[in-house]
């Protein structure tokens, strides 16, 4: 038969000095062996605040450091906000001297900090263990007192001081070297998911590569197998395929510049006159209406900025139903060029897919079959490139694409 266990009696028993707090730093239970340390009694300390029973103390000798209660309050709060235990380095304290009101003496405590989580992952207590070496660095102290060795004296002085000194930078070293390991792990996982990024890029444009150049084989097996077959309807599908070997390949050396290339020259662009250009110079298949604030300018290149905006058009011809918007404003510090169709729009969980290289929904591929999937993601890192951003927002009806750039000084 199981025995149930009093964990109540365990902590109160348990040899190592330990205190739980609240998150607020209140005490609210201590066991034996913490009340032996400080001579303190539980209606000492329970139900107060830690930092009113152990006020700072004077630095201890040479300590560079934070005092030992500024520098445990630190270390309260990193556990706090990490939810992980902190070790902290030897660290010194007032303790008031029992039956002395008011009068304090040095403590040397080596403290680790450790939280209780609670359901919801949040930190519900605070433990903190102790370990008390003032007794030794005091016989470091004492050791050759009174036998008239002063020069041994004074080396097992400087011995005590250099002690309590370099366990402080054992400790920060210790945590450099932490936050050294954590930043590697960080960048090797952004090399391994860059890679694998870089690793789909690559499978999913040669498949998209393959399917042009298999049409282009199979139409020319035809034209050689078959003579009497009619050249002309051949040479019109050989053409649509060579088209779309080369929209693709353009997209991808667009990509390959864009992440190699630092930006070109820029020019200051007022963003009506550039819509009202580009529109002037495009063959549409659908009604575009505009509202264009004539005093929004931004730093750009124009040669980047035309193909951002036509990837934009482009992409709304295909999804529209009977219109497209088009909107200039100014939203200081941003500038907003606005690229609204009436289609059947992006779902919310789609909306930052579609800028993955090579995405395409099912809508976009019975839209269009031979789309690319590297419009949009080339429209937003050319914004990314002049310190803007491109993302698809809300819209009652049909798809908004919204660009923002740095207004011009």
């Amino acid at each position: 038969m199981d025995q149930e266990v009093d964990f109540g009696a365990v902590f109160k028993a348990l040899a190592a000095p330990l205190l739980v707090l609240t998150p607020d730093f209140v005490m609210v239970s201590a066991n034996d062996s913490f009340l032996k340390l400080t001579g303190a009694t539980e209606a000492d300390l329970l139900g107060r605040p830690f930092f009113d029973v152990f006020p700072s103390s004077p630095k201890a000798p040479d300590d560079p450091n934070e005092e030992g209660a500024e520098a445990l309050r630190a270390s309260l709060t990193r556990v706090l906000s990490t939810g992980q235990r902190d070790t902290m380095p030897l660290q010194c304290y007032g303790i008031e001297v029992a039956g002395r009101p008011g009068v304090f003496e040095e403590r040397y405590w080596s403290t680790i900090n450790v939280p209780v989580l609670g359901p919801d992952g949040e930190v519900e207590f605070l433990v903190l263990r102790t370990e008390d070496v003032t007794d030794f660095l005091q016989q470091l102290r004492g050791f050759g007192e009174g036998d008239g060795a002063t020069g041994t004296e004074a080396e097992l002085e400087a011995m005590r001081t250099d002690v309590y000194v370099r366990a402080r930078e054992l400790h920060d070293l210790n945590e450099r070297l932490r936050q050294t390991h954590r930043q590697q792990r960080q960048t090797m996982s952004g090399l391994q998911a860059a890679i694998e990024r870089q690793r789909r890029f690559v499978f999913d444009a040669s498949h998209d590569l393959r399917n042009p150049i298999t049409g282009l084989l199979t139409e020319i097996e035809v034209a050689i197998s078959e003579p009497d077959t009619n050249l002309d309807k051949i040479l019109r599908k050989l053409l649509l395929d060579a088209e779309r070997l080369s929209d693709i390949v353009s997209d991808l050396l667009e990509l390959a510049r864009l992440d190699t290339a630092t930006p070109g020259t820029t020019e200051p662009l007022n963003l009506a006159d550039f819509v009202m250009d580009e529109l002037e110079r495009r063959t549409l298949t659908t009604t575009v209406a505009t509202q264009l604030d004539e005093q929004v300018v931004v730093c750009a290149s124009r040669i980047r900025l035309v193909r951002l905006l036509n990837n934009l058009l482009s992409n709304a011809e295909r999804h529209t139903r009977t219109a497209i918007d088009i909107i200039v404003s100014a939203d200081p510090p941003d500038a907003v060029l606005e690229v609204i169709d009436d289609g059947p729009g992006i779902a919310p969980a789609d909306r930052e897919r579609v800028f993955e290289r090579l995405c395409r929904l099912d809508d976009a591929h019975r839209q269009d079959p031979g789309g690319s999937g590297l419009g949009l993601p080339i429209a937003r890192e050319i914004a990314q490139r002049y310190g803007g951003r491109l993302y698809a927002a809300d819209n009652p009806t049909g798809a908004r694409f919204v660009l923002r750039l740095p207004l011009a000084a």
